[in-house]
């Protein structure tokens, strides 16, 4: 006996570059919100289970024009950026971070404040369809275990770091942990926290290990937090190579790049996941591969910041490193992965072709670097589910029940006779957060357009 049953067509990831059409499936879930199973129309218990399940109200029929796709994994997000998303982009990295973003991250002391933001951070998400999210929070343990209990209580499946970002060189004295010693502690007792919260949250809540980036902790929080994942066997995140002067900064103090620096902290492992990773050498992506360790591509953010195109077809082709999507809040301005992905096509498209017109067309860009729009959508599904070594992002037996419903009837769609795969493609291309009816995470109701943000049901 099947929880519910849902009847629709729905587009998943079958690999990395081909999209799997499911047409007038039934998707059979399970009381723990896992799809159990999948029933085509050309099997012989499709109609008897459409008649079984439709008598007692549990069958639900999408309408026409309706269309399922997984729910959005987004890899990288600064919570407490949120309150100044859209805001000085046109500044470099290093006067951003200090001129707006850590005078506002220091501002999450105050509970109050950090609730406000995080409240409405976490329903903007769910509502553009992001069901599993990756956070950095702020050094404040409360005000980050705040943003778990949010991100539980509204269903959504988090993943969240207490930042720990110890050097007093390198960080404002308003805004920074006090020493090693106190990062590390506070970083564990946020770890046991968040795992006993873990335990009453059915979608799962996670606590991740986060070095905010190389130049921003000492070396023994470093190894402090490296520690600690393996003795909890957590998720870590943090930046690695994101720009000029950070992938300078650390080339300089360790005499090698942000890869092999936070590997030999034992910060390299199947459970991180670093940010950008536009610098990478060829030997810091084999390490990648290696080690496990997955890259989270912000391609709006590192148009801003980044100084460079992230080479993602590489990564994945030739190093079969994981890669999924970020949108970075706020060095990305948009919460929607729909604007992420157009941008990761639209950015590889740029790396293969180069920018500047004074080169000859042979020299301007980088070969075989563009990828397809079915590339990028499974950036934002399967391959972020991946990435955190989790069953989500893709519909299939197994995986979690989480999804959005995309209703396309304001959506140019002209014929009831357009291939399906056209019409994924403007799914892709043309999706607002008003074209998702509904949100689902676990198996539960998350988000519905005429009912906006739920608790779950």
């Amino acid at each position: 006996m099947f929880k519910f049953v849902v009847k629709g067509t729905a587009f998943s990831s079958a690999d990395s570059k081909n999209v799997t059409i499911l047409e007038d499936a039934l998707f059979c879930i399970s009381e723990s919100g896992i799809i159990t199973k999948i029933i085509f129309s050309s099997e012989e218990e499709y109609a008897k289970t459409i008649h079984e399940y439709s008598a007692i109200n549990k069958l639900q029929e999408l309408a026409k024009g309706q269309y399922i796709l997984p729910g959005f994994v987004d890899l990288h997000i600064h919570a407490p950026q949120w309150a100044q998303a859209g805001t000085a982009l046109d500044l470099p990295l290093y006067d951003w971070l200090n001129t707006y973003t850590f005078p506002l991250e220091s501002k999450f002391s105050d509970e109050q404040f950090a609730e406000k933001v995080y409240s409405d951070l976490v329903s903007e998400l769910i509502k553009n369809g992001t069901t599993t999210a990756l956070y950095f929070a702020t050094v404040h343990r409360e005000a980050s275990l705040r943003l778990a209990e949010i991100c539980s209580e509204k269903g959504q499946r988090g993943l969240v770091g207490k930042v720990v970002m110890d050097d007093p060189e390198q960080n404002p004295e308003y805004y920074r942990d006090t020493n090693a010693q106190e990062a590390i502690s506070e970083t564990e007792l946020f770890i046991q926290e968040v795992l006993e919260l873990n335990k009453k949250t059915p979608q799962g809540v996670y606590p991740v290990v986060t070095p905010r980036f190389i130049p921003s902790c000492t070396e023994d929080s470093l190894k402090g937090l490296g520690d600690l994942a393996a003795k909890y066997d957590v998720h870590i995140q943090s930046h690695c190579s994101e720009s000029d002067w950070a992938h300078s900064f650390v080339k300089e103090r360790f005499g090698k790049n942000d890869a092999f620096a936070l590997n030999d902290f034992g910060l390299l492992t199947e459970k991180a996941v670093m940010a950008h990773c536009g610098f990478l050498s060829d030997k810091d992506m084999k390490l990648f591969s290696e080690k496990g360790t997955a890259v989270a591509h912000c391609p709006i953010s590192n148009a801003y910041f980044g100084n460079a195109v992230t080479p993602i077809a590489k990564l994945l082709r030739e190093y079969q490193v994981e890669v999924g999507l970020g949108s970075d809040i706020s060095g990305g301005f948009s919460p929607s992965l729909f604007d992420n992905i157009k941008q990761a096509v639209m950015s590889s498209r740029m790396l293969e072709d180069g920018v500047d017109k004074e080169c000859s067309s042979e020299t301007r860009g980088v070969p075989n670097s563009s990828i397809t729009l079915n590339e990028a959508f499974y950036l934002a599904t399967a391959g972020g589910g991946e990435s955190l070594s989790l069953s989500v992002g893709k519909l299939a037996i197994d995986y979690a029940w989480d999804i959005q419903i995309i209703d396309t009837q304001e959506l140019p769609i002209f014929s009831e006779e357009e291939p399906l795969m056209d019409i994924f493609q403007k799914i892709l291309y043309l999706s607002r957060p008003e074209n998702i009816r509904e949100v689902w995470v676990q198996g539960r109701k998350v988000h519905d357009k005429n009912m906006k943000i739920l608790k779950g049901q």
